[in-house]
């Protein structure tokens, strides 16, 4: 059986996690082709069930069970394709743990009183879309925001800052030389600066008034050049967004 049940784990299932479980266990040898919809299906239940029923018997969700499954698996393509998606899933997973939640009210709490001021946003490489979509959602929200990745245009802005202007920064690695130098620049101007990063080394966090660290796998896919995953940072814009959204609509 692919799912141990114990004594306690039973009491605390209901009929219809049982009949979940059930399945499962009955159809190992499937399941690795199947999606949680697909259980949700045959069950005649939803993925929300589906999923809540796998974590009451102590897995962390459906892609740890997938996970388990295809370990022993002779079918290499699938275990890599189940790799390749853990490697997404850990990664949401440690942005998540490692973002303090405090911080992330003070930095929403920070775009909000900055609403009626001039928003400045920086970014380089393949982390400007993730700067760019970010702009864009609080653009739609009716903030003030000027968006750039061009090097000379964000060092020559954040020379000339004021002292109630915003700079938000967007980077992977957190060492982008423009990009320190714009914080450094910011700050020595009395401006607030909010850096999105995924290193606890960026020396951009000695510039920063608040700062959210992110998660950076180690694997990287395509080794030859600089595009490691920005999921990391497509993660914390967007719980930034959504809260911002929520607190507009209070």
């Amino acid at each position: 059986m692919i799912i141990e049940i114990d004594s306690k784990i039973a009491d605390n299932l209901s009929k219809t996690d049982r009949q979940i479980v059930n399945f499962i266990n009955d159809h190992e040898q499937d399941l690795s082709e199947m999606s949680i919809v697909d259980i949700a299906f045959e069950t005649f239940t939803s993925p929300s069930t589906v999923s809540r029923a796998i974590r009451k018997c102590g897995i962390n969700g459906f892609n740890e069970l997938r996970y388990k499954l295809t370990q022993p698996n002779k079918n290499k393509d699938l275990a890599s394709i189940n790799e390749i998606m853990n490697k997404s899933l850990i990664e949401a997973t440690f942005v998540l743990e490692r973002m303090s939640l405090t911080n992330v009210l003070n930095i929403v709490n920070t775009i909000s009183a900055s609403k009626d001021k001039k928003i400045y946003i920086f970014s380089r490489g393949l982390t400007e879309h993730v700067a760019k979509e970010f702009s864009l959602k609080l653009e739609l929200l009716d903030y003030n925001v000027t968006e750039t990745g061009d090097p000379n245009i964000m060092i020559s802005i954040t020379k000339n800052l004021k002292k109630d202007n915003l700079v938000i920064i967007f980077s992977l690695n957190g060492t982008t030389e423009e990009l320190v130098a714009s914080a450094k620049n910011a700050t020595l101007a009395g401006a607030k600066v909010i850096t999105c990063c995924c290193s606890d080394r960026s020396p951009m966090l000695e510039y920063s008034l608040y700062y959210i660290i992110g998660y950076k796998h180690s694997h990287i896919a395509i080794k030859e050049f600089e595009v490691t995953s920005r999921l990391p940072l497509f993660i914390i814009s967007r719980i930034i967004i959504d809260y911002l959204v929520e607190q507009t609509n209070r």
